[in-house]
């Protein structure tokens, strides 16, 4: 047996596709267009990357991109001063600190100084705890596209078996919760879980967001369950000397086992960006006073 490869390129591209339409129907209505600030501390290059691609994105969904680079030096007194005006501002409907930031600045009180109204991200505890409550809330963009590639896939996941490996405020936490929210049985598993083979052998559904490269083997996966993973990690290639990128799961081992699987890359990634631009223009109508957009 040979796993469906689980395609996040052309999910990722329908959902823009569907932002775009939105994001012309807002300006229509309001006058103006949905507007997302990126600040980006430092000089990470895979950060730099991430940014540029999140700008590109909002100019091609028809948005106002924002942008502000600042030198590794920033005091945190300064970014917090940049994230207030920013909160203040009507231009924008989306605020988007990248992480991580340098080890100086405290990323928790940066957070939280975000309005959650604004947080595009959905790491502000209002937002954390509005999902863990079932209310309606921003969603971190990684696990919601996660659970758009799974409702794809499977329709209703009611009932299942899922197990999440990782509790990160990122991708973990979230993911469990909206898990739960479509009436998933769903574990918890991280690095003192006892027997986690066996654990994540139980599974229907399993999303590995541990960050350790092929951490999954094969023999883990419970014959035709459906593999999200969100690991993405760069390690050395055999002979030449490059880098490779490889996910969570051991891809070749688990797509002869599993009905469904993601690929690295160009799984859950495109997902991310999609569902910032989702958020973005969710956040714009609700400040605007206007209804969810229905067509996302």
């Amino acid at each position: 047996m040979t796993a469906r490869l689980i395609d996040g390129k052309a999910a990722a591209l329908d959902i823009r596709r569907r932002v775009a339409e939105v994001v012309a129907a807002f300006r229509t209505r309001t006058g103006r267009s949905p507007g997302l600030a990126t600040i980006l501390v430092g000089e990470d290059p895979a950060s730099a990357v991430y940014v540029r691609s999140k700008g590109k994105a909002t100019g091609e969904a028809g948005m106002e991109g924002f942008s502000h680079q600042l030198t590794e030096s920033t005091s945190e007194a300064q970014l917090l001063d940049l994230v207030e005006r920013l909160n203040a501002d009507d231009q924008v409907d989306g605020i988007l600190v990248q992480l991580p930031l340098p080890k100086h600045i405290d990323t928790d009180r940066v957070i939280a100084a975000i309005d959650p109204a604004k947080d595009v991200d959905g790491f502000h505890p209002v937002n954390a705890g509005r999902l863990a409550t079932g209310l309606d809330a921003l969603i971190p963009c990684t696990p919601f596209g996660c659970l758009h590639l799974l409702k794809q896939e499977l329709g209703s996941i009611a009932g299942k078996d899922a197990v999440v490996i990782g509790r990160s405020n990122i991708v973990g936490k979230p993911m469990a919760m909206l898990l739960i929210g479509e009436s998933a049985t769903v574990t918890i598993a991280h690095s003192k879980t006892r027997d986690l083979p066996d654990v994540v052998r139980r599974a229907d559904i399993v999303i590995a967001a541990v960050g350790r490269p092929e951490m999954v083997r094969g023999d883990w996966i419970k014959p035709g369950a459906v593999v999200i993973d969100v690991g993405i990690n760069r390690v050395p290639a055999a002979e030449d000397g490059k880098t490779r990128l490889v996910g969570d799961v051991a891809f070749d081992e688990a797509a002869k086992v599993a009905s469904a699987i993601t690929p690295v890359p160009g799984g859950v990634g495109p997902l991310t960006i999609a569902m910032l631009l989702r958020n973005t223009v969710v956040a714009a109508h609700r400040r605007s006073g206007l209804a969810d957009p229905q067509a996302l």
